[in-house]
């Protein structure tokens, strides 16, 4: 017969209550488990799609620089439900803009052209900015190479400077994976005096590829012109993605316009 005195409390189960010690290298090692055998899932379906070892390196490095983020916001996401946006925030007019120029993070007001090492995300529903901030920037690098379904008129841009990477053809043939799309931009980007690289294909790779898989792949591309001294020029229609995703995409770049 147990003793009804005793000191030492019950769990649910019956047994005495666990240490702290012990409970926090329990959920310590629950943790661990998970994030393992998330890494491993990760990995045999990069793998059952037919990635190489170099695209898979690409993958897992694009990954692992943004780890610290995505423990953050999964952090965040177990302390408390996601709070709901206001409407008078959405709907009241943008602020005026702050003096002092860009910051990282912050929305770009003049500029006209892009320096080494700079990413710039342009906002717009149609490939407009974009392309004019390529025809603007051009002269200071010495390719430009152009990631597109339908490459844009970049006008005075010599065909001998410029390197044309169509992500699909008509109907989706020949189509190019965001870790494909890595190994073809290594070569120009890391040649002498990098390149100038625009992009406009975003809404059809987070279609095609998730958008986890894409923000890896952009996360990657900007990394890579900093690296390299190159510079990334996005066009894209905000309109593809709920406000959450948009805003830890506008994380991954330099400069917003």
């Amino acid at each position: 017969m147990s003793d009804p005195d005793r000191d030492e409390p019950d769990d649910a189960e019956g047994g005495p209550e666990l240490p702290a010690d012990e409970e926090f290298v329990r959920s310590y090692a629950a943790g661990y488990a998970e994030g393992v055998r998330s890494a491993l899932r990760e990995i045999l379906q990069h793998t059952s799609r037919g990635h190489t070892a170099q695209e898979l390196r690409i993958l897992a490095e694009s990954r692992l620089a943004r780890l610290a983020d995505e423990v953050e916001l999964k952090r965040k996401s177990l302390l408390a439900p996601p709070r709901r946006p206001a409407w008078s925030a959405l709907l009241r007019a943008p602020a005026p803009p702050r003096p002092g120029g860009p910051t990282l993070g912050g929305s770009l007001l003049a500029g006209p052209r892009l320096e080494p090492g700079e990413s710039r995300l342009v906002r717009e529903e149609r490939p407009e900015r974009g392309p004019e901030l390529v025809r603007a920037s051009w002269p200071g690098f010495p390719r430009t190479v152009v990631v597109s379904l339908r490459p844009p008129d970049l006008g005075p841009v010599p065909a001998d400077r410029r390197v044309e990477i169509a992500v699909a053809g008509p109907g989706g043939a020949g189509a190019l994976s965001p870790g494909q799309l890595g190994g073809r931009l290594r070569d120009p980007t890391e040649a002498s005096g990098g390149a100038l690289v625009y992009l406009d294909a975003l809404e059809y790779l987070i279609t095609e590829y998730s958008f986890e898989t894409t923000l890896r792949f952009v996360n990657w591309l900007v990394g890579q012109v900093t690296q390299t001294r190159s510079a990334l020029v996005v066009s894209f229609d905000r309109r593809s993605l709920e406000m959450r995703e948009m805003s830890r995409l506008e994380r991954a770049f330099g400069t917003l316009a």
